[in-house]
């Protein structure tokens, strides 16, 4: 079996599975380097030049000769700065949309159990970590420990004894640096996880705001709200209190160190064993020895949190694509669909649909009715294969539909809802979306489809017409437009299985009887399979199916059930007297 890597490893495996440009981030690296071995010059060049400064030194040919390898340096260093920077949002790039292709083709069940914020955190916040790592720290880190190496092997060349007595503090700053480098790290990762939380919270909030004022919970959600951010406020206290600690003791430690420095190398000025310009050069080469230094905390700081991200990406890549992907791609029109001892639950050892058998011959409208809570909706989610039976099969002529890929069969159904799903957008791409050849339907096609849908009339009466702007989730239609345009949408994908969910339900009497024309037009000639509380909708459909605690209970036209059936007689004589 093979075994998921962990750590480092799962962040380098991360890495090479997005093919960053190698070449940038090399040619990145290598400019970073070189000007870390300039820099290392410049404290030489400022010890020279105290020792031996003198008006008649100070040629146009030495300033020229020192302005240009500043230059030079600059111009390195910016090349680099961008290269590494382009190899970073090139590998976030291609890691964002690969999660994203991802996340697309996961099924409905991991929707179910994972809050859209988080998933969003995934998405935005824990790639844009990754990139921070591989764009800043880590070529910051590399050049650190050669800033480090060369300036500790000069300045022991320069003066043994004078470095032994600098290199004292580096013990001193590493006991400070690690622990608190941990102690940042789990923090971080703590912050990371409630960040998430925190986003997924507020998000499902805003998604839903109107539920919210209609209910008067602005309180409720002002005390969630609340505790988030004081959760958020707690963690951010606990990283500035460790931060409050290093930066004082790295401050302390410094300071101290070149107090030392300054004494001891004034001592040996004093006596002429060191020049001037060797103490300034000492001193130059002591800040480039501590900032990297100092740097490491915060390096293995972020390193720590681009792990929990890497693995928090991981765990999402690694899991199984929704089934189908591939798989038989061929017409299902004039095909029986036939539901043979379907048995389902979303919860072990509850379920939903028990031994649910039924037939429907093509062009047959089979009507579905029962109390609510029956699993009607959810033998629809199994039709339209967001899940899959726990036993039992749902077969298409002889096939079993889940030999079809995933492309081809929903390619094939039509699904009219209550709610009326619709994307932010315009009317045309709403109509449209999802379509393959989206780009190539003639305007009077969408014309067309929309007459059929009789939404034509409004849709015409609005100033930008189809490419009216319909807003978040069509919140700027009424119920019975955006149901309109569902089915203009659904006609447009001329769909051979038609799937109705009480889709007249939640409109107005007027409204219902414009939607119910629409309806008509679109189920003819095709198989329909309808959900409806309300009986009138449904007492001439071929067959229907009583459906009451995911059994079915009672099949037949409305008089054979009126007859049969004790429940269904009291619906209808509650609703049809």
């Amino acid at each position: 079996m093979k075994t998921k890597p962990n750590g480092i490893k799962s962040f380098i495996h991360l890495l090479l599975s997005t093919k960053v440009s190698k070449g940038a981030l090399i040619i990145g690296l290598i400019g970073s380097i070189v000007t870390t071995l300039v820099g290392l010059t410049i404290p030489l060049i400022a010890g020279n030049i105290v020792d031996e400064f003198t008006l008649d030194t100070l040629t146009a040919g030495i300033i020229s000769l020192i302005a240009a390898a500043f230059l030079l340096q600059a111009l390195i260093d910016g090349g680099s700065a961008y290269l590494l920077a382009k190899a970073g949002q090139q590998m976030v790039a291609r890691l964002r949309h690969r999660l994203w292709v991802k996340m697309i083709h996961l099924p409905v069940s991991y929707f179910d159990s994972n809050p859209s914020g988080q998933s969003v955190s995934r998405l935005v916040n824990d790639t844009g970590i990754v990139r921070d790592l591989i764009t800043y720290y880590f070529p910051q880190f590399i050049t650190g420990i050669i800033s480090i190496i060369g300036a500790v092997t000069i300045l022991l060349l320069m003066d043994w004894q004078m470095t032994l007595l600098m290199l004292v503090s580096v013990p001193l700053v590493l006991l400070v640096i690690i622990p608190l480098g941990k102690k940042m790290g789990k923090i971080s990762r703590e912050l990371q996880a409630e960040t998430a939380e925190f986003s997924g919270n507020i998000q499902q909030t805003f998604s839903e705001i109107r539920l919210m004022k209609s209910s008067t919970a602005e309180a409720v959600e002002e005390a969630k709200g609340k505790h988030g951010i004081e959760r958020l406020f707690g963690i951010g206290l606990k990283e500035s209190r460790v931060t409050s600690v290093v930066g004082p003791l790295m401050y302390l430690i410094m300071m101290a160190l070149v107090v030392m420095i300054f004494a001891y190398g004034g001592i040996r000025v004093a006596d002429g064993t060191l020049s001037t310009g060797s103490l300034v050069a000492f001193l130059l080469y002591l800040f480039q020895i501590i900032y990297p230094i100092t740097s490491f905390a915060t390096f293995f700081t972020q390193l720590n949190k681009t792990i929990g991200a890497t693995e928090r990406i991981m765990d999402i890549l690694e899991l199984p694509d929704e089934n189908g992907q591939i798989g038989w791609e061929e017409e299902i029109a004039e095909k029986g669909l036939t539901v043979k001892g379907v048995t389902f639950s979303y919860e072990e050892g509850e379920p939903i649909l028990k031994d649910i058998s039924l037939t429907a011959h093509p062009g047959e409208m089979i009507a579905f009715s029962g109390p609510s809570g029956g699993g009607k909706t959810t033998l629809f989610s199994l039709l339209e294969r967001y899940y899959e039976p726990d036993s039992g099969d749902i077969l298409i002529g002889d096939r079993s539909i889940y030999d079809f890929s995933l492309a081809s069969w929903r390619s094939q159904i039509g699904y009219v809802s209550q709610d009326s799903a619709m994307m932010a957008g315009t009317i045309r791409e709403n109509l449209t979306y999802g379509l393959e050849n989206a780009t190539n339907i003639t305007e009077e096609r969408l014309w067309e489809v929309a007459e059929l849908a009789y939404a034509d009339r409004f849709i015409k009466g609005f100033k930008d017409g189809l490419d009216t702007q319909v807003g978040e989730r069509g919140i700027m239609l009424s119920g019975g437009q955006k149901q309109r345009i569902s089915i203009a949408r659904a006609f447009l994908r001329d769909p051979k299985i038609l799937l109705m969910d009480e889709a007249t339900a939640s409109l107005d009497s007027q409204s219902e009887q414009v939607v119910q024309q629409a309806l008509i037009r679109l189920m003819k000639g095709r198989t329909t399979l309808v959900i409806a509380h309300r009986l009138a909708t449904i007492v001439n459909a071929d067959k229907i199916v009583f459906i009451e605690n995911g059994q079915v209970t009672g099949s037949g036209t409305h008089e054979e059930l009126k007859a049969t059936h004790f429940l269904y007689r009291q619906f209808a004589e509650q609703q049809l007297s």
